[in-house]
């Protein structure tokens, strides 16, 4: 069971600094715009970070609209995360939100 965040609690987590957030959009979408402090990953990445990550912080995953986060937080709960979430709606509704 994949847990979901609401854009308002990741932005709390965000200015908490509790949270370690990745993005998993294309790194053209990334660098048009993301999540302060966001993470991109891709398939050329995604195992170091995987591998030098602190498994039991809660992480925030970030896609589109929040339909790929969620079969990306599945994958890092099968990698041994702990807190993994999905962002509900994406960085479409994050950045909608502001």
């Amino acid at each position: 069971m994949v847990k979901q965040i609401s854009v308002t609690e990741a932005k709390s987590h965000l200015q908490e600094n509790s949270a370690v957030f990745v993005d998993i959009r294309d790194s053209g979408s990334y660098e048009r715009g993301h999540i302060p402090g966001a993470v991109s990953l891709n398939d050329g990445n995604v195992e170091s970070f995987i591998a030098g990550a602190d498994k039991s912080k809660r992480t925030i995953i970030c896609c589109y609209h929040g339909i790929s986060s969620r079969g990306a937080a599945a994958y890092f709960q099968e990698q041994g995360f702990i807190d993994v979430y999905s962002l509900i709606g994406g960085y479409e509704a994050w950045s909608s939100s502001s």
